[in-house]
């Protein structure tokens, strides 16, 4: 299980680099977002990945064997925060494309 978070992650951040450098601003906010969404894989998975186990804790349960809450916190947390923030940034986009004509990052098209 490990092993495919951890390719599951490299996919997305290469992906998210690889979107991050292209020339238009939406494949950008798109790279954003999938670097983003990796970043909260990658602190879910620290939290420690748990299987057959109880999601509460009950008398006679170790607490080694539950999964630390605090993660799954923070990831929901930057879940949304990441949601309002893309929103943002496709209005700015929506604005930018109104006043410059183009999409481009630098504000000119390509020749």
């Amino acid at each position: 299980m490990e092993l495919i978070l951890a390719i599951g992650i490299g996919v997305m951040t290469g992906s998210g680099v690889w979107l991050i450098l292209r020339p238009r601003t939406y494949q950008v906010i798109i790279g954003l977002s999938l670097l983003s969404y990796a970043v909260n894989l990658f602190i879910f998975g620290v939290g420690g990945i748990k299987t057959n186990a109880p999601p509460l804790l009950l008398d006679g349960v170790i607490t080694s064997t539950l999964t630390d809450p605090v993660p799954q916190a923070l990831v929901l947390t930057a879940i949304v925060i990441g949601f309002a923030t893309t929103a943002l940034f496709l209005v700015v986009l929506l604005a930018a494309r109104g006043l410059t004509g183009t999409d481009h990052v630098d504000g000119r098209e390509r020749n």
